[in-house]
């Protein structure tokens, strides 16, 4: 083989290379800029950025038949594997005292999912079928494995734009709802003041609540079951007292593990061919709107607990139901804070955030219960 073959078979990578590709590759690199520079989200951003760079490589066989993202996609993605995995570990980080000793915050955690059924309204309107109107409105909840267990349930297709939807928005927490918060509340119910005196809850009431919450939502929503139920085992790891190992290995290596491989695969589908359409702004769009509705109505809700309170609670709470666990609920508690340094509503926050996560699942699976009926 003469030098001018050997250069030819060195450089015909080049000839596969497309504009696309390179403009895929570009926002691979922005994902990973923000997980670094910014540190917005980096241990979602970054294996998400580099996964979309690696995949706008052509040539490489890593997203063929047998390559290593494909076998990826079909065990972890494909059969819902990485998120259910994700949600066990979530649970096992999530305390669910200040919930249970504030019951009423229960209502802010549902107010904070009212996006998602106006997002799906809107989305059929603009044209979408109704099971992706379905996935792209659940981007609201901002919660990642919640929206991909729905999207690869019911719009497959999707399910790239979607992902990075829920994943990118969530490291936009700090910016893109601080304006809302402030549009919605007056200065006078940013400075309400919240008296935390929470009521006694007993080590058999956390241990029972993971599987009673499981046995009520299976009855109700069957769909939802595989979430619920793990995020509810994660938190009976945690709560049971008897089996630190394995409450450790949720909360780290499991979780860790799960969510590099979820990201990597999410990353690997940001293909040029099938990530650049108008579909994906809209989806992107419309993600955006979800996740601003939801967070304007927890925030409405909150001022009406406000106000038939006679202004005993803070509705920046009300922003915390949108799940998001647990950025949103420390973000409200700051917001408190900016306003008055000694006004303390991380608990008031944490219960409506705590709702928020029950109830996006629950949205979840309704919404999977009623389009796939429909559907039939």
């Amino acid at each position: 083989m003469d030098l001018s073959q050997v250069f030819s078979e060195l450089t015909k990578g080049f000839a596969y290379f497309t504009i696309g590709n390179f403009i895929m590759i570009a926002a691979g690199c922005v994902l990973i800029y923000l997980a670094i520079g910014k540190k917005f989200e980096p241990v979602l951003l970054l294996p998400i950025g580099i996964g979309c760079v690696i995949a706008n490589i052509p040539m490489t066989g890593m997203t063929g038949p047998d390559g290593i993202f494909t076998v990826l996609y079909d065990a972890g993605i494909k059969n819902e594997l990485f998120p259910l995995l994700i949600f066990i570990g979530v649970g096992a980080m999530i305390d669910f005292s200040p919930l249970l000793s504030q019951p009423k915050m229960v209502l802010l955690g549902a107010a904070g999912q009212f996006g998602i059924f106006g997002t799906l309204l809107l989305a059929t309107l603009l044209g979408f079928p109704l099971n992706e109107a379905a996935s792209i409105g659940v981007i609201g909840a901002i919660d990642g494995p919640t929206s991909i267990f729905v999207a690869t349930k019911l719009a497959p297709s999707l399910l790239a734009p979607i992902a990075v939807a829920a994943y990118s928005y969530m490291s936009l927490i700090p910016i893109i709802q601080p304006p809302i918060m402030k549009l919605m509340t007056t200065k006078k119910e940013r400075l309400v003041r919240m008296e935390y005196a929470p009521r006694p809850v007993s080590r058999r009431a956390l241990v029972i609540f993971p599987v009673a919450v499981t046995l009520v939502v299976g009855i109700i929503v069957p769909a939802a079951v595989p979430l619920i139920s793990m995020l509810m085992l994660g938190n009976l790891l945690r709560e049971s007292g008897v089996v630190d190992r394995l409450n450790k290995t949720a909360q780290n290596e499991l979780i860790n593990i799960a969510t590099l491989f979820l990201a990597l695969t999410i990353g690997s589908t940001m293909t040029a061919d099938s990530f650049l359409s108008v579909t994906t702004l809209a989806v992107l769009g419309l993600g955006l709107i979800a996740f601003a509705l939801d967070t304007v109505a927890g925030l409405f809700f909150g001022k009406l607990m406000c106000w038939f309170s006679g202004y005993r609670i803070n509705p920046l709470i009300g922003a915390a139901g949108i799940s998001a666990f647990p950025m949103a609920g420390r973000l409200a508690a700051r917001m408190a804070q900016d306003e008055d340094f000694d006004n303390f509503i991380l608990m008031h926050a944490m219960g409506a955030n705590t709702a928020g996560q029950l109830g996006s699942v629950a949205a979840g699976g309704i919404l999977l219960a009623l389009v796939s009926g429909v559907l039939i």
